[in-house]
Parts: structure tokens; sequence; C-alpha cells
């Protein structure tokens, strides 16, 4: 993969938009979180709750859908100066090897720690170790990955839910509980952090989707640490799609049904797994797909997102379906209307139609 050219969409995040509460402590329920609807085709926005989400669908169309679980992927470390730091688990590579990220402790800020050696060892909470095998990458336009080695007195599972916590960036006043974590859809466990596109679902809602024929197919890509810096591309995550799912997708497909992806992590999964046929294939590893400006979709309609940061890799993926100046007055919109952004805030939905009024 080779560094993109393409000049990423620059705007400013006002700070009280940048992490909310979440909806468990704002007192409303998740499928009240706000939803800005954009046409991909035109300049029409309107603006919603999520539950109004049925309202924009039809008969036939596809939610596909992460059904990964979130894990308390978060372990307390000390550093050889006694500074207090975290060790986040990004991707499980085998039985004891992962990927993993070392970031310091600031109050309620956490820094990447890049000071680490090969063969550094750290204790872990309950009599854990975690040693140092080798930098993941050798340059810059990677996340700070290293390959580390886990040596655990219980099964890793069962390790991470006795003395992991969820990996947390922002200047939440607190940690949550990994309820707060997990989705509708959280069958899976994997996920370094939540895929939370999908966070805004309830029982109710998927009664409504259902009862109206909407098509909900899942599938899996266990998601690493979040912590992409400007410039840093995507690193390889593990997909898993069925072959009945892959089928489900390439019938819908085929009657000319609309394949709406539920987050950035459904997107990079059903592109993987596409061939140049056009078919969504059965899929079990690792993609490396890096979706940006030019990429040409192949199954993928429309997309179900929350709101990205400035210059993130995630806004390239979504050049990818929308164009930069949908875009840009999109997140224009979502600034003056005070949506929320982060794995706790708002939605938006991004689809090829005609905006119609929800009722």
């Amino acid at each position: 993969m080779t560094k993109t050219t393409i000049a990423p969409i620059h705007f400013e995040l006002p700070q009280q938009l940048s992490c909310p509460l979440p909806t468990e402590e704002r007192g409303i329920a998740r499928d009240e979180v706000r939803l800005l609807v954009s046409n991909q085709d035109g300049d029409n926005i309107e603006h919603q709750k999520f539950k109004a989400l049925p309202d924009y669908l039809e008969e036939g169309d596809v939610l596909v859908v992460n059904n990964s679980a979130t894990v308390p992927a978060a372990l307390p470390i000390l550093l050889e100066s006694g500074q207090a730091a975290r060790l986040h688990l990004s991707t499980q590579l085998d039985d004891i090897h992962w990927l993993a990220e070392i970031r310091t402790v600031h109050s309620n800020q956490s820094k990447r720690w890049r000071n680490g050696t090969t063969g550094q060892s750290f204790l872990l909470p309950g009599g854990g170790q975690a040693t140092l095998i080798a930098p993941f990458y050798q340059n810059t336009q990677q996340l700070h990955l290293w390959k580390i080695s886990l040596k655990l007195p219980l099964p890793w599972q069962e390790y991470l839910h006795q003395h992991g916590s969820p990996i947390k960036y922002q200047n939440l006043d607190q940690g949550y509980p990994l309820n707060y974590y997990q989705t509708f859809f959280s069958s899976v466990p994997g996920s370094a952090e939540m895929p939370s596109a999908a966070r805004g679902f309830t029982p109710e809602m998927i009664e409504e989707l259902l009862q109206k024929g909407i098509q909900i197919i899942p599938i899996t890509l266990h998601t690493g640490v979040s912590s992409l810096e400007t410039g840093e591309m995507p690193y390889p995550e593990k997909v898993m799609i069925s072959p009945l799912n892959a089928a489900r997708i390439n019938l819908a497909k085929s009657r000319g049904k609309r394949i709406i992806a539920v987050g950035t992590t459904a997107v990079r999964a059903i592109e993987t797994a596409t061939n140049i046929q056009g078919l969504v294939t059965a899929f079990n590893g690792q993609s490396e797909l890096y979706i940006q400006p030019g990429y040409k979709m192949k199954i993928i309609d429309g997309l179900l997102t929350g709101f990205h940061e400035p210059e993130a890799s995630h806004l390239y993926m979504l050049q990818a379906l929308a164009s930069k100046k949908h875009l840009r007055k999109a997140y224009e919109a979502a600034i003056q209307e005070g949506y929320y952004w982060h794995e706790f805030g708002d939605l938006h939905l991004i689809i090829a139609q005609k905006i119609k009024s929800a009722i």
C-alpha cells in the first residue's frame, strides 16, 4: 500500500460535539440518537431520529451488519520509568500472539508510546506478562503496532473479562461497563473497539425492519485499535463471511436490491470478499483493503456510519461512495445542527435515492 495523495476533507470540529456521553448516561434510548440522511446522488439532507431509519428503507433492502463483539482489550501496565500506561490489544494472530499498541496515560487522555524495544516485557494484572517481539510496521505511514506474545494464567477471553477494560481515548470522565460497547448484533468476541455504527439498533427496531421485509445479514470483522493519526493507513483486520451469507447478498444484488453497510467495517469486509465478477465469496482471513477516493464499490450501495474526525482515513472510504462535495455539505450541516461525533454519537445514512420525508 502506498500513501494516498488525495487531499483530505478539512473542517473544524467543535469540542462540545466531539465526545458525547453514552445514551445511557444522557437518559435517552439508543435509537433516539440523531440521524442525518443524505442522498449521495444529490444535495438533499434531512434531520431525523435514528428510529426513523426503517422509513428510508424498502422491502428487500439488505443491511449488512458486523456481529463482532467488543472485548475489554485495555490492560494497565507500568513502564520502566514507573509511568502508568495501557497495553491495548488490537488483533489476535494466534493463541499467544497479538498486535498491540502501548499508550501512556495522562489524566483522562492517552498518548502513543514509541520507546519500546524488542524483548521488553511488562507485567500484567493477575500474573500475566506481555513481551514485545517486533514492530509490526517499519514506516511512519502505519500505526505504531507491536507484535507481542502474551503469557496468561487463564484463557484470553476469561482473563480479559477479569482484568481488562474497554479501550477509550477521548476525554470521558470515567470508564463505562462493557455492555455500553456492545451492539444488538454483538455475538462473536474479538473487536478491540466497538463497531459503533450499529449501536442505535434496538429489539423494537429490528422487529420493525423484519416486518417490513428488510434483510439483515451478519458478517464478522474484528476491529483493531482506532488510534490512527493523520496520514496513517488502515492495517489488516480479521474478516469472516459464511458461504450462506455471501449467497444471500449475491441473490439480493442480482434482484436489484440495495446493499447497505452498517459501518465502515461492513464495507471493508464485503468489498474484501467480492471477486472480480462482482460476487461476494465466503471469506476467512485478513483484510488489507484500503478504500479511498477512486475506488469503485463492487457491492455496497449505501452506508450507515458515525461521523468521522477531520482527515480520518474513514473519510477517504466515504469519498468512494459519495463525492467530496457531498460529504463536505453533509458535515457542515452536521456541525451546524449540533450532531455528536465518536462511538456514542449520532449517525449518518448515505443512500442512493430521492430522499423522502419519514412518516
